[in-house]
């Protein structure tokens, strides 16, 4: 085939494909990045579902420690050491983790504490990691994997440390750091450089939650072999008697009484023969539960006994005799100033039922609302309604909901005031108290128990002098000059009207009844 001399554009043109082929090879196909996402994903998940359960066995074994100290207590105490390196050992991969996150991304730590993988722009890129992680060094020594390689040995050191040679036998280990690692041409790698050089971000996070699971579950194994060290036989039942716990000892008809029956210090690998007055009651890790229907009111007695094999193989019996007490439901809804509820003001009201807390009494209302202020109930109604009823309930804090009945009342306008002026109502009134007085003032019925006040908005002033009819506004419940004019020239028996007086209340504009006054 003859030769033949590319032109410069098509030098350029093989060039560029070159390049390009080149990013093909090196570029994470979006296929793989998502993976990594799922799997990291799972493992976080993995990681929770771990520390939950390390959580349940650390709690397990606080307890027994609290009933025999000194048994239990030097493994307790090696316990929450291997919890404290462990979280410890956590908090330090998570740290790593973010901060790779924090250069990848170009972002604060705290924002890649709250950026999911999936979130992160950078995951199939391994530049800034690779030097974080690798640094400046051929072998990863200088880089912060080295650092991560040298806390796992120390982890393991710890986390072991104190154990007896049988403990460490029934221990998983794992968190290798020395293996034989190659990379794609067959060449020997030491952990830092098999795991982290020109490794994508999105595989360092899901290896560094890996790293955390296999802490876990290190912690998980160690404290699991701590608490099979100790023999359940010398603690579970160093003081054993029969104890009946029920959730109350009050029930309401048609409810259902609930006790616990159990040995005082339980086995949850033996169940108990529980029978009470002859009918056997199931147990299940270690515990029968016992429930009858509350029938008839009064107090009620029920009696039994708890058969365990003992320390040697013996059968021992404990009896038992509990009561409880059952009573028909109860209710108490009273207004405590009045008798029926006012329209637009707060009515206080007083809610009770017989055997249950405040805490646990919910209540409302057909029209209009009722809410808890305090220890007090308090009601407001709307006009226009003319009876509600307020329905009240029992909630034991447990899911469940009693209806405990409800309450009628009536529902009244708030009385209209009557207005007053000089401290009189109508009728004489010496010419210098009313001067004196220079307002209306509206009074509620003495009857009416509330803080309740109407506002006069205005009102109209006729007086008769020489046959002339005298006709003054106000706008407020003050006399005007013009009035207080009037007044001063009157002569005695005089009479002066103040009619059309407005009262502003809590259901809008009133119309109060006409004040007539004779002067003196």
């Amino acid at each position: 085939m003859a030769a033949y001399k590319e032109t410069p554009r098509q030098k350029m043109i093989a060039m560029m494909y070159l390049v390009l082929t080149a990013l093909l090879a090196l570029n994470v196909s979006v296929e793989i990045i998502e993976a990594f996402v799922v799997v990291n994903q799972s493992m976080e998940g993995t990681n929770l579902n771990l520390k939950s359960k390390n959580d349940e066995t650390y709690a397990r074994f606080e307890r027994q420690s609290l009933l025999n100290e000194a048994k239990v207590g030097p493994y307790w105490d090696k316990a929450k050491e291997v919890r404290r390196v462990s979280n410890e050992m956590v908090e330090y991969i998570e740290n790593v983790k973010w901060e790779a996150i924090s250069r990848s991304e170009g972002i604060t730590i705290e924002q890649a504490k709250n950026t999911p993988l999936g979130e992160v722009e950078s995951k199939d890129k391994y530049d800034e990691t690779t030097n974080y992680f690798i640094g400046n060094s051929q072998d990863g020594s200088k880089g912060k994997s080295h650092e991560l390689k040298l806390k796992i040995e120390k982890f393991k050191t710890d986390v072991l440390n104190g154990l007896t040679p049988e403990a460490k036998a029934n221990i998983k280990l794992g968190l290798e750091t020395d293996g034989n690692y190659r990379d794609a041409s067959g060449s020997k790698q030491n952990w830092e450089m098999h795991n982290f050089y020109h490794t994508i971000l999105a595989a360092n996070v899901t290896f560094l939650n890996k790293l955390i699971a296999d802490v876990r579950n290190v912690e998980s194994d160690v404290v699991a072999t701590l608490f099979n060290s100790i023999s359940a036989e010398d603690y579970k039942f160093d003081q054993v008697e029969a104890r009946v716990i029920p959730n109350s000892h009050m029930v309401f008809t048609g409810d259902t009484y609930e006790a616990d029956i159990l040995v005082a210090a339980i086995d949850t690998k033996q169940n108990p023969d529980v029978v009470i007055n002859g009918r056997t009651i199931p147990a299940e890790n270690g515990v029968a539960k016992y429930t009858v229907s509350a029938g008839s009111t009064g107090l009620q007695t029920y009696k039994g006994s708890i058969k365990v094999v003992g320390p040697s193989g013996e059968v021992k019996e404990y009896p038992f005799e509990e009561e409880y007490f059952v009573m028909t439901p109860s209710l108490s809804v009273a207004p405590t100033k009045m008798n029926v509820f006012y329209a637009n003001v707060d009515n206080p009201v007083s809610i009770s039922a017989s055997g249950i807390p405040e805490s646990q009494i919910n209540a409302s209302i057909t029209a209009g609302t009722i809410r808890k202020v305090g220890k007090e109930w308090v009601v407001k109604v709307p006009s226009g309604v003319g009876k509600v009823s307020v329905s009240v309930s029992h909630n034991d804090g447990k899911g469940k909901s009693r209806n405990m009945g409800k309450a009628d009342f009536r529902v009244k306008r708030v009385p209209t005031p009557t207005a007053f002026i000089a401290n009189t109502e109508g009728g004489p009134v010496a010419k210098n108290l009313l001067l004196a007085s220079k307002a209306i003032i509206p009074k509620m019925p003495e009857d009416f128990d509330f803080d309740l006040n109407f506002e006069i908005t205005s009102f109209t002033f006729i007086g008769v002098r020489g046959g002339d009819i005298t006709d003054l506004q106000s706008n407020s419940n003050r006399l005007t000059p013009e009035m207080t004019r009037f007044i001063e020239n009157s002569k005695r028996g005089q009479r002066i009207w103040l009619e059309n007086i407005m009262a502003k209340g809590p259901d809008g504009n009133r119309k109060l009844g006409t004040i007539s006054i004779i002067v003196q």
